[in-house]
């Protein structure tokens, strides 16, 4: 992290501004209206359109941000951060962990009402306060660039909620992406922010773990994602939601991470019913939540009547080899099922259970089931399965006089560079060019660049055998 040293304006026989001359809430815009004016003389400028003077644009108006940045410091009083002077032209711009405070925060609001690079902003960890989040979201108002936005780990309670909740009710800005993880929200604070999102169509991901969120919250945020036709995924691991809130958060959403709430077997049960019932629901991560087999058993009866779930996490849940052979068969009974992902990571499987994995994959082979190990494999025998698949799809591709790429394309329908990774798990087992096991289909996955839930074989071209 760099040390945010402090910085002096270059012309010294400036006289300061005086700050108690401008203290109020306009003060935002009379700044940024002050360096749009500045941008407009500079470009009004005559140009040759050489490489020289394009240079010499961008330089002043790098100068003109900068200036902006240090006299909103020298206005609000506080130490300029060298950080933020140095990247304000990148797109991705962290100041976690910085101490800005109200004011700080308030001096790089400023900056950013007119700053047209930054597209994502990291603030965690700065004491923002409800001064800070007030000027953060009057920037908002104004720059329509910024799409992610951090302020976590801030301590907003009630109040910041509140803020936030008027300034989503408006629907004016670019944001796409909110994280308000760890902002001691508790049930009053939901339902302000339900009140805002049940209208706001803009924010597609939002974070809300690390809270204080209980069932009545879970209830309100589910009553939200009825109404809400814009969010994709929330976050809402580490609360305290049991099975009420367990229930009413699943319908509406695509992408769900209920993880490290404890809500045990009898939330298991009501997730179950909901599975059984559920048409939009893709991802959802329960991991951590104390559920045994007896409740794995539950959402086993779900699953063989769900046709839209593709990843469920169950690791770190006490699930021995009994409860994971119950899962996969849910999956075998379903004909209809598009699960792709299961993560029993923590279970300790036997040679049984790959034989009956086997059955299920031949059904669905596009499933993939992450598993702890396999009982009495010898280190050896787990060498073979891991045998480089690159190598093996190489070869082959050598022997027809053919590229990689081509050998990739070529199972892609479609015939593009991207295929879904769901698709390409099934493509990779059915081929017959290529002998190639569920274990390498995996670490194929890995170098095609599969954490998006797609594959991209322009990658081959940057990876080796």
């Amino acid at each position: 992290m760099d040390n945010d040293e402090p910085l002096e304006p270059e012309t010294k026989d400036e006289p300061e501004m005086e700050p108690e001359a401008q203290n109020s809430d306009e003060t935002l815009y009379c700044e940024a209206e002050a360096s749009v004016a500045v941008e407009k003389e500079k470009s009004g400028r005559e140009s040759s359109e050489t490489d020289l003077e394009i240079e010499d644009t961008e330089k002043l108006f790098t100068t003109g941000q900068r200036e902006l940045y240090l006299e909103a410091c020298k206005l609000v009083g506080v130490v300029p951060v060298s950080y933020f002077i140095r990247n304000m032209e990148e797109s991705y711009m962290n100041l976690n962990h910085h101490g800005l405070g109200p004011s700080g925060t308030r001096a790089i609001a400023i900056a950013l009402v007119s700053n047209t690079s930054i597209v994502t902003l990291e603030l965690a960890d700065n004491c923002i306060m409800e001064e800070g989040t007030l000027s953060l979201v009057e920037m908002l108002q104004e720059n329509y660039y910024l799409q992610d936005l951090n302020i976590s780990d801030n301590d907003l309670g009630l109040k910041g909620a509140s803020t936030i909740s008027e300034f989503l009710q408006r629907n004016i800005s670019s944001l796409l992406n909110l994280q308000l993880s760890g902002n001691n929200f508790k049930d009053e604070s939901a339902e302000l922010l339900c009140q805002a999102l049940s209208n706001n169509y803009r924010i597609k991901m939002l974070d809300l773990s690390h809270n204080e969120f209980s069932d009545k919250g879970g209830e309100q945020l589910g009553q939200m994602l009825a109404l809400n036709i814009g969010l994709q995924s929330l976050d809402l691991s580490w609360n305290h939601f049991h099975v009420r809130g367990t229930v009413a958060l699943c319908n509406g959403l695509r992408k769900l991470d209920l993880s490290m709430n404890g809500f045990g077997n009898e939330g298991a049960t009501a997730l179950g019913e909901v599975l059984r019932l559920n048409h939009s629901l893709v991802f959802l991560d329960v991991s951590s939540n104390d559920i045994s087999n007896e409740g794995v058993a539950k959402i086993s009866k779900g699953l063989e009547f769900n046709e839209c779930l593709k990843v469920l996490k169950l690791f770190l849940n006490p699930v021995s080899m009994d409860g994971a052979t119950i899962l996969i068969l849910s999956i075998k009974k379903n004909t209809k099922s598009k699960m792709e992902e299961i993560d029993i990571s923590n279970v300790l499987v036997s040679e049984q259970f790959i034989k009956i994995l086997d059955g299920v994959c031949a059904i669905h082979p596009q499933l993939d089931v992450m598993y702890k190990a396999v009982q009495g494999f010898s280190a050896k025998k787990m060498a073979l399965l891991w045998t480089n698949p690159m190598k093996l799809i190489q070869s082959y591709a050598d022997q027809h006089q053919i590229t990689v790429i081509d050998f990739f394309k070529n199972l892609n329908p479609k015939g593009t560079m991207t295929m879904s990774v769901g698709d390409f798990r099934k493509a990779m087992i059915q081929q017959d060019k290529v002998p190639i096991n569920r274990y390498q289909v995996r670490e194929l996955i890995k170098k095609l660049d599969g954490k998006a839930g797609m594959v991209n074989f322009s990658f081959l071209k940057k990876v080796k055998p």
